[in-house]
């Protein structure tokens, strides 16, 4: 016998968006990484941290794996810990 059904909260609702978003783009690498920050520090953000993500998942891949990977360095002060956060994340 099945329970009754709930409807999602739209907390719920917004990260299954985001994570959608963020499991659509060009590079498998950056799939992950955007998942394990969505796992493990999305629930705990701030609004603030939360706006930054926001931010970041705008920014093009290719720029994205250069400043993650330590390539080149994040210009936008406030995209540069977001990164830190997102890199420094258990696997």
């Amino acid at each position: 016998m099945e329970g009754p059904v709930t409807e999602p909260t739209p907390d719920e609702i917004e990260l299954k968006r985001l994570r959608w978003r963020c499991c659509r783009r060009g590079m498998k690498e950056l799939d992950s990484l955007f998942g394990r920050y969505l796992d493990h520090a999305w629930a705990q953000a701030s609004e603030a941290e939360r706006g930054v993500f926001l931010r970041l998942i705008e920014v093009e891949d290719d720029k994205l794996w250069r400043w993650l990977m330590g390539y080149e360095e994040c210009p936008d002060v406030e995209l540069f810990p977001l990164l830190v956060t997102i890199r420094d994340l258990p696997h």
